[in-house]
């Protein structure tokens, strides 16, 4: 009987390893946060009956090993974990009648911060708990952060990294394979401050909310945590919110963060209990993982049976085709679902799914939709053998300890998902309500194959406003920005193509040049395409290559049907900036945002580009003195650094 413990422990420590590995290292997921807690709370109940704890439980080792690429550095104190339940009234009884601060346990990355003389000195972050990864530059970054504050003496604070869903919304459709590397929130944080470059990391929105005072030289907080809150907000850091509670009132604070939860804009996963009493809680100590004056509360995961109707199989632009669950419609934490995300083929085998099992479902942090046990576990699903997109053949991949379905076919739609994206982009043909996500639905569904189909989407009226997400009004609005889109102009057509390298700078400059004849510009020849301003032999290869294939010509003719192109009439007397190359940066006074500058450039023929070059003509940036990287690379090559207001004077004649 306890050798087949002992050995249950080993299983389940490798198991739970992996699963962190995967999870904090690797940013990617092999097993669901119910399992992993199932798993968990299984092995401390044989570590409780057996008293053997192994040396590389994850119920006494903390994290896992920080990644290489930056410093590391040793915290003065261990970071430890924090226990955790999932009943109010174990979290009610913990206080021991005491007071105490309930909040919000924020899920990002937790960093150290300390601060001499009133400046920020050194950000760290969790790492494994003993050892974390310098990230100081990055952290001077994060969008709410004081650098400078009023207070002189040390200071040592602890909060959470994070990025709000609506940020990682938007971000997560402009960086380059995202879904490769981020699946939520978290791994995009954890991605966005461990970064080499800090330019990257600030154009992430990443916010810090302190948690936490570990020292503040001189101070006197009366013995109180909350007192070391308002001093921290005093300071210009944002506190994560809390309430004070009682065991009289916390289940009725509880519900106060649950009625939240569901609309709350930064990630969480729970809730925080710590002593109002400092030295209250400081007398308890802590055990080999936790301490003692506070505590984690995980909402306890509202579970719904239902029976599984199909596995429907979503390609996505890597080539990976993810298996979604599609079950009997239930209501869960005040929602309807019927869908929800298996990850990979590994989870869907552990899972032994089967059409018509009976599953149970709940809302991971009460948000998004998963499967939590199999109670039938007939496990018939069979993978699909072709791309249900394309028809290509499919291949089972293993990818560390993980299995992946994908495609092989390197020309299927579904892969051509960044070519739409950047079809619909602001500057392409603008077209509101269709985010990568959407679009990869709709592609996955079969709705769209080339350019013209989506201006066809009324076809599929019913089928759209079935989807999750989406309703009559979403469709609606969608149309209508299909409608407005209809009338566009040729340069905005031919930078929506695609064409390698083609902006929308150098397709104006193309359009000018041929007088907006547009078979005139299918039939230009390198040659000819060489010889136009900010185009060499490399675009202009590019460009002609374009024009030459079958296919490419097919989708533009049936786009032409789709949409009116307005004649623009250019005067050439107005061309005052043709030949002249600019860079924009900072933030701008005169101009509602950096576009509208670059609209005013191009329209009187000049070029605005994203990066400082030997060719270009000067850089505008308001902080003339600044340090940036762009200011940097401008010195270096000698290039003028102007203001907005010289940039007028001296161009526009302002």
């Amino acid at each position: 009987m306890r050798n087949r413990q002992i050995n249950r422990m080993k299983e389940l420590v490798s198991l739970l390893n992996k699963a962190s590995k995967a999870y904090y290292a690797q940013d990617t997921e092999i097993m669901s946060n119910f399992e992993y807690d199932r798993l968990y709370d299984e092995l401390q109940e044989l570590e409780k009956e057996t008293g053997v704890i192994l040396t590389n439980s994850p119920s006494i080792n903390v994290g896992y090993e920080a990644v290489d690429e930056l410093p590391k550095e040793r915290h003065e104190k261990p970071m430890l974990s924090l226990g955790k339940t999932k009943s109010r009234e174990e979290l009610r009884d913990w206080m021991n009648g005491h007071a105490s601060l309930l909040s919000w346990k924020l899920d990002g990355l937790t960093i150290v911060l300390t601060f001499f003389a009133g400046n920020l000195a050194k950000a760290v972050t969790r790492g494994n708990g003993e050892v974390g990864e310098v990230i100081t530059n990055n952290a001077r970054v994060f969008k709410n952060l004081p650098l400078s504050i009023p207070f002189q003496g040390e200071l040592i604070l602890r909060g959470e990294a994070v990025i709000s869903y609506a940020d990682f919304e938007e971000i997560n459709s402009k960086i380059e394979d995202v879904d490769a590397k981020y699946k939520n929130p978290r791994n995009l944080c954890s991605g966005s401050v461990r970064q080499l470059n800090n330019e990257v990391t600030a154009n992430r929105n990443v916010m810090f909310y302190a948690f936490s005072l570990v020292k503040a030289e001189g101070v006197d907080f009366g013995n109180s945590r909350e007192k070391q809150f308002e001093f921290l907000k005093e300071q210009g850091f944002d506190v994560v919110e809390y309430k004070k509670v009682t065991p009289d009132n916390i289940l009725e604070e509880i519900e106060y963060f649950e009625g939240k939860v569901e609309d709350y804009d930064i990630p969480s996963d729970g809730l925080v209990l710590v002593y109002e009493d400092i030295a209250y809680g400081n007398s308890l100590g802590a055990t080999a993982k936790f301490p003692r004056d506070s505590i984690a509360f995980k909402w306890a995961d509202e579970l719904r049976e239902t029976i599984l109707k199909e596995i429907e199989w979503s390609p996505s632009r890597t080539g990976l085709i993810n298996p979604i669950a599609v079950f009997e419609p239930v209501e869960l934490e005040g929602t309807t679902v019927s869908r929800a995300s298996v990850h990979n083929i590994s989870i869907m085998r552990k899972l032994k799914l089967g059409i018509g099992d009976k599953i149970t479902v709940y809302k991971a942090n009460m948000i998004i939709p998963q499967i939590a046990e199999n109670l039938t576990q007939s496990d018939n699903i069979e993978l699909p053998e072709v791309c249900p997109v394309c028809g290509g053949a499919t291949e089972l991949r293993q990818d560390n300890d993980v299995q992946l379905l994908y495609c092989t076919n390197p020309s299927c739609d579904a892969k051509k998902l960044k070519s739409f994206t950047l079809f619909v982009s602001r500057e392409a043909m603008n077209i509101d309500g269709l985010s990568e996500a959407t679009l990869e639905k709709f592609i996955a569904k079969g709705f769209i194959h080339e350019y013209a189909d989506i201006f066809k989407l009324e076809r599929y009226r019913d089928e759209i406003t079935q989807m999750e997400g989406f309703g009559e009004k979403s469709y609606n609005n969608l149309l209508k920005s299909i409608d407005a889109a209809r009338e566009t102009t040729l340069p905005r057509v031919i930078y929506s193509l695609g064409i390698t390298g083609i902006g929308l700078a150098n397709a104006k400059m193309i359009c000018r040049y041929y007088h907006y004849d547009l078979e005139e510009m299918k039939a230009a020849q390198i040659e000819e395409l060489s010889e136009i301003e900010g185009i060499g032999e490399v675009l202009a290869g590019a460009f002609y290559e374009y024009f030459r294939n079958e296919k490419n010509n097919a989708w533009l003719e049936m786009l032409l049907k789709e949409i009116t192109v307005v004649t623009e009439n250019v005067d050439e007397s107005e061309q005052t900036l043709s030949g002249l190359s600019f860079v924009i940066t900072g933030s701008l006074n005169n101009y509602t945002n950096r576009n509208e500058l670059k609209e005013i450039i191009e329209s009187k023929g000049g070029k605005v580009t994203g990066s400082v070059t030997g060719k270009t003509t000067c850089l505008i940036n308001n902080d003339t003195t600044s340090n940036s990287s762009k200011n940097k690379k401008a010195k270096e090559l000698g290039i003028r650094i102007i203001s907005e207001d010289e940039f007028e004077r001296e161009y526009l004649e302002v």
